[in-house]
């Protein structure tokens, strides 16, 4: 949910829909609404979304645990208790330099593994900043949050790189192919 490099945001009456570039996922989040009394667990669990000024929030709870259920590109694990709230808001140019200046300096940043992701460095328009919480009292003593600056990309948007399929010998990062089975001759 929080590690992809390029989301593109719908927005309609009723719903969000978030498109994530990292393999074809996509969530959507119904605005206005509750969380139903008994929600069925989901890959994505269930989301609600409301606007707090020009703040978009967005409250899940029902992700599905299983075997292989993370909150994070590090294998995190996670309990049915899982409760996430995301606060996305736009910002200035020199507001997002500053968020991004002062998280340089304590976290690791990921390298972009497909220049396609690799934000627009003459682009001084607004980014997108996603601050989210993190609470499960079957695994964290205490919540924890983080905050996600998304900007504007080089490549035109749309254009978004594919990832790893069995088409694309690239991989999630810069310098090492694809785990991808390979021959030098057809199978038939």
């Amino acid at each position: 949910m929080f590690w992809n490099t390029g989301i593109q945001i719908i927005q309609q009456p009723d719903r969000i829909t978030i498109l994530y570039a990292n393999d074809h996922e996509f969530r959507r989040v119904r605005l206005n609404q509750h969380h139903p009394a008994r929600v069925t667990p989901s890959w994505y669990g269930d989301s609600v979304g409301h606007y707090e000024g020009d703040t978009l929030v967005i409250d899940t709870v029902g992700v599905k645990v299983g075997p292989f259920a993370m909150v994070d590109m590090y294998g995190t694990p996670h309990t049915e208790a899982l409760h996430v709230v995301e606060r996305y808001r736009l910002l200035d140019s020199e507001a997002a330099n500053a968020a991004e200046e002062r998280g340089e300096k304590g976290n690791f940043r990921l390298p972009v593994s497909d220049p396609g992701f690799a934000p627009n460095p003459n682009y001084k328009g607004k980014a997108l900043e996603l601050h989210f919480i993190v609470e499960d009292d079957g695994v964290f003593t205490t919540p924890w949050s983080a905050l996600i600056i998304y900007r504007r990309p080089l490549s035109p948007l749309g254009a978004w790189p594919e990832f790893v399929c069995s088409e694309n010998p690239h991989g999630y990062f810069p310098g090492r192919p694809a785990a991808i089975p390979t021959t030098d001759k057809p199978d038939f």
